[in-house]
């Protein structure tokens, strides 16, 4: 009896061990289980994350988008860039002109950020394609910085393509850029542009010069050379500052040369309106593309944010479903006052090397 006692007592025991050692199998396999399977209610905070989830799928056509980058308003670049990368699965290829100065800050900038991924070339404009095009007037001369007139030269930045996209750098793309990409435009148009009378974004107010929205807003329907060209004074003009290329139009029709022969026309007779304020683009561009020119969906390029009263004239909501935004005029986003500057900085990324920094008030920033 005593020999069976013992017996009985081993078998308890080994039962109760193997007991134990299953209970701790099945508590690592929970474990195992758990580490590979992630909990999808918790918030994913790899800043890297999005953009190689998305590396995968960028293929087929390339979309090209030119942007230009000045020192001072670097931040920008990197916003607008950022903005159009994290809103689209598009294979989109950035191609960056700007001054020698500032290529360095550039791409230091953008290889220590989540944009280390996107596609970009650098193209260094080169200001002596200005000579004898832009007048000697100190108040022009300050507007006149070389790489507003980069629009102009389109084909020449991107001479592979045939399809292309220009941006002022004081834009944000809150819509897929593909969208844009495919907007059609008409046989025979060489680009695509937003008229000022067309949406919520007409009549913005340009640094006290009036409801600028018309033609006789940009050019002095006065002198002899515009009254030639039989145009309506009251048509109303677009606005530059996001444009719709189709290249092989422009090659053939040999835009580029046109702009230019109007710039250098206007510094022998003065061809531009008074009251032009720091607009000088949009002149030549009217000129060569009156009555030829296809439009852009409005929610795409609501524009003058950057104006006295943007924060009346546009609702949160609205603004919040537009597109693109585009805070043309005084104030810009990454200054002490503008409105709607929060929709801009979501968007921007810090600067590592710690050259650039934001203007912030601290208090009352819409």
């Amino acid at each position: 009896m005593t020999l069976r006692k013992v017996n009985v007592v081993i078998l308890l025991l080994l039962a109760v061990a193997f007991l134990i050692i299953v209970q701790r199998n099945l508590l690592n396999l929970g474990d195992i289980l758990h580490m590979e399977t992630p909990d999808a209610s918790l918030p994913f905070e790899s800043e890297l994350s999005p953009e190689l989830q998305l590396e995968s799928v960028r293929k087929g056509q390339e979309i090209p988008v030119l942007i230009t980058a000045v020192e001072e308003r670097l931040g920008a670049v990197v916003a607008a860039m950022n903005s159009v990368y994290q809103n689209s699965k598009a294979n989109v290829v950035f191609t960056i002109v700007t001054l020698n100065d500032t290529v360095d800050h550039l791409n230091v900038w953008l290889s220590n950020t989540r944009l280390k991924n996107v596609k970009y070339k650098i193209v260094i404009f080169q200001p002596e394609l200005l000579n004898g095009k832009i007048t000697k007037d100190a108040q022009t001369l300050e507007a006149a910085k070389p790489l507003t007139f980069a629009r102009f030269y389109l084909p020449v930045f991107i001479p592979e393509a045939e399809k292309a996209i220009y941006l002022d750098d004081d834009t944000i793309v809150q819509g897929d850029i593909q969208e844009l990409y495919e907007t059609n435009l008409k046989p025979g148009h060489a680009a695509a542009f937003s008229d000022d009378c067309d949406s919520a974004s007409a009549k913005g107010i340009i640094r006290g010069a009036g409801n600028q929205n018309n033609y006789i807003g940009f050019l002095d329907f006065t002198k002899d050379a515009i009254k030639k060209l039989g145009m309506r004074a009251n048509t109303c003009s677009f606005n530059p500052g996001v444009i719709i290329a189709n290249l092989t139009e422009w090659r053939n029709q040999n835009i580029t040369r046109q702009l230019e022969d109007w710039m250098e026309l206007n510094t022998q007779e003065d061809l531009y309106s008074k009251t032009l304020a720091e607009s000088i683009t949009t002149p030549p561009l009217l000129i060569v593309f009156y009555k030829r020119h296809s439009t852009i969906d409005p929610m795409w390029h609501v524009r003058h944010l950057g104006t006295t009263g943007a924060g009346n004239r546009y609702s949160l909501q609205f603004v919040k479903a537009a597109k693109l935004l585009h805070w043309n005029g005084r104030y810009k986003p990454w200054g002490r006052t503008s409105s709607f500057s929060n929709l801009w900085e979501k968007w921007f990324i810090p600067d590592a090397t710690g050259k650039y920094n934001l203007v912030r008030k601290h208090t009352g920033d819409n």
